[in-house]
């Protein structure tokens, strides 16, 4: 929840999965989600700390969305990720 470009030592370090706060519970949300996590996680697959990013959004309705995320890191281990985002 890193907002991007507030790191003073790398400003190309977070996402903009923080905006999503402020946005309703709406089917568009999901998908912005998604889009935020993986760009946010795209120098994982840029320097090589991994093979394979694969991000899933599940939106409950209910106030939160669930960015499920699979990562193959580079000595081919898969590491799993559950990241609730919270939505009004």
């Amino acid at each position: 929840m890193t907002p991007l470009g507030s790191w003073w030592a790398a400003p190309e370090v977070g996402s903009r999965l923080h905006e999503l706060r402020r946005e309703k519970d709406l089917p568009r949300v999901r998908k912005l989600a998604k889009q935020y996590a993986e760009a946010a996680l795209k120098p994982l697959l840029d320097d090589g700390r991994a093979t394979a990013v694969a991000v899933t959004a599940d939106q409950p309705h209910n106030g939160w969305l669930n960015l499920d995320i699979e990562v193959i890191d580079a000595t081919g281990n898969v590491q799993v990720f559950r990241h609730p985002v919270r939505v009004i």
